[in-house]
């Protein structure tokens, strides 16, 4: 992979090591798009391998925000160190905010202990580093969208927002609409994966929980986006395959934006 290099990260290493609490860090050196690779938390349920970017302005005297991307199948722990990194939704979040620590996930599959393990590591940043509560975000594109949908349905009250990227929902949708945190659902019509139907029913079932508690539209219309994209709008960028190039939803500042933008009802 392309502009690997090997590095250590001052303000990872020295800050963790005065703030760790019970769980053990180990933290790499292999340097990706300006992301430390091979991470690992080392939890109660298994080994957390995850990439890092935290910004060097860092020194823990004032909050930052906090953004954890889950990979697709591609980016699974398995696929290699560093495979996450094809996808540029960690990357392109450094444009946003130039003060938020950025976190890339190397899980396992996209199942139940994979959200137990995203969970895990968002509680140890927020109690290890001076995280801004209030400015949490979650995106999950294919399978870490699974994975993400599934920790909407047990914590949905430590994130800010999530981003769903091509993929369908696993989560219970009862839980996320008691924490009404806002979510963004992006997909192609044709998706060649998942199809859009899925993410098109969870929509649907969550707009009518949200009706069922007497939200107005404008309401729900803060908490709940729908954007299905058809084949034009992938031609246009030269994409073929509508499942793949979802990854392309990175680079759109109408979607990245409305997630680290203001959010509430």
């Amino acid at each position: 992979m392309q502009g690997i290099q090997f590095a250590e990260s001052e303000s990872q290493n020295t800050l963790a090591e005065s703030s760790e609490s019970s769980a053990a860090m180990t933290w790499g050196t292999q340097t990706v798009k300006g992301f430390v690779n091979d991470n690992a938390l080392h939890s109660e349920i298994g080994d957390i391998h995850f990439s890092s970017y935290i910004p060097e302005t860092y020194d823990g005297t004032r909050p930052y925000a906090l953004f954890i991307t889950l990979p697709g199948w591609e980016g699974l722990y398995f696929q290699g160190v560093g495979a996450n990194m094809v996808e540029d939704f960690g990357p392109e979040a450094v444009k946003y905010n130039d003060e938020m620590i950025i976190l890339s996930p190397q899980l396992d599959d996209w199942g139940k202990t994979s959200a137990e393990m995203t969970i895990l590591l968002t509680e140890y940043f927020l109690e290890n580093y001076n995280i801004d509560p209030s400015y949490v975000y979650l995106e999950g594109f294919s399978g870490g969208g699974e994975t993400g949908s599934i920790v909407m349905g047990m914590r949905p009250e430590l994130y800010t927002a999530y981003l769903m990227v091509s993929s369908k929902w696993d989560g219970d949708l009862g839980v996320l609409a008691d924490a009404k945190t806002p979510v963004y659902m992006a997909i192609g019509e044709e998706d060649s994966y998942y199809g859009s139907a899925p993410l098109k029913d969870a929509y649907e079932t969550l707009y009518g929980l949200y009706e069922g508690q007497g939200l107005s539209e404008d309401e729900i219309s803060r908490l709940l986006v729908l954007d299905v994209k058809d084949q034009t709008w992938f031609s246009e960028r030269g994409i073929a395959d509508q499942h793949g190039g979802g990854g392309a939803f990175a680079y759109e500042d109408s979607i990245m934006g409305w997630l680290f933008g203001e959010h509430g009802i």
